[in-house]
C-alpha cells in the first residue's frame, strides 16, 4: 500500500519508507529546478536544526544528486580519496538496486568536495555484520561542492551500471533501495547533527540500518 505525497513525485509506504519517482532530466535541465525533498533527524524523525533539501534525478545513465544545507561554519580538513570523511561535515548516498539491500554502494562529499566510496555488504542489514569495502572504487564517479555564507551545497553524478555488473544477487533496473543523509559535526555550536531522508530511529545514530532505506523508483533504463 502507498500513500501519495502531495505534487512532486515522492511517495510513503504503509510501513513509513519514503518513496521518490525520479524523473528523467531532459539535456538542459538543472537539477536544481525539481522539487526538494528535505531531510529528518536521523534518531526521531523531527525537524533538524540545520535544513537540508535533496534533489534526485537521472541523465545518460547517472543518478544526479544534489544537496543544498543550511550551515553554521564547516568543518573540513581531509582531503584525498576514501579518507574517513564522515568524521567531519559530509552529504551521503546509499543507494543500491537490490532488495533487500544485502550489496549496496556507499558515496560521500565533503565541503572541499573530497569523495568516498565503497561496496558494502550487509547480509543480515545491520553494522553488525557488514563489510565495507573501501577499495571498490565506481568509475565516472564526480563530485563537487560550494560553500557560501551560512550554507554549502554538493552534487554527485553517480554512473548506474557499473552497480549493476559483477553481482550474483539479482538487481532491478528501476526499482532502487536509497537514503541520503547529512553528519554536522556542529562548528560554532558545539553539537553533531544527523540527518536522513529516511531516519533509522537508532540511537546513537546509524545510518547503516539498511532495513530503512527509502525506494525509488528510476525512469526506464536503456
Amino acid at each position: 500500500m502507498e500513500v501519495e505525497l502531495a505534487g512532486n513525485g515522492k511517495r510513503e509506504t504503509a510501513n513509513g519508507q519514503p518513496e521518490l519517482v525520479v524523473p528523467y532530466l531532459a539535456p538542459t535541465q538543472r537539477l536544481v529546478s525539481l522539487p526538494p525533498i528535505g531531510l529528518r533527524d536521523a534518531v526521531t524523525g523531527a525537524a533538524p536544526r540545520l535544513r537540508t533539501a535533496v534533489r534526485v534525478g537521472l541523465r545518460n545513465g547517472a543518478l544526479l544528486v544534489r544537496f543544498d544545507g543550511r550551515d553554521a561554519g564547516t568543518l573540513a580538513t581531509l582531503g584525498g580519496r576514501d579518507d574517513p570523511l564522515w568524521t567531519e561535515d559530509v552529504y551521503e548516498v546509499f543507494v543500491t538496486p537490490f532488495d533487500p539491500p544485502t550489496v549496496y554502494f556507499e558515496f560521500e562529499i565533503n565541503p572541499l568536495g573530497a569523495v568516498f566510496d565503497a561496496r558494502v555488504t550487509s547480509p543480515d542489514l545491520v553494522r553488525a555484520t557488514m563489510k565495507a569495502d573501501v577499495g571498490w572504487n565506481l568509475p565516472g564517479l564526480c563530485g563537487r561542492s560550494r560553500v557560501r555564507p551560512e550554507r554549502w551545497s554538493a552534487t554527485f553524478q553517480i554512473p548506474i551500471a557499473p552497480m549493476l555488473e559483477g553481482s550474483t544477487v539479482p538487481g532491478d533496473r528501476r526499482a532502487w533501495r536509497a537514503n541520503f543523509f547529512r553528519v554536522d559535526r556542529g562548528a560554532g555550536t558545539g553539537a553533531d547533527e544527523y540527518s536522513a531522508w529516511s531516519p533509522t530511529g537508532s540511537s546513537p545514530a546509524d545510518f547503516h540500518e539498511a532495513r530503512r532505506f527509502g525506494r525509488l523508483e528510476l525512469p526506464d533504463l536503456p
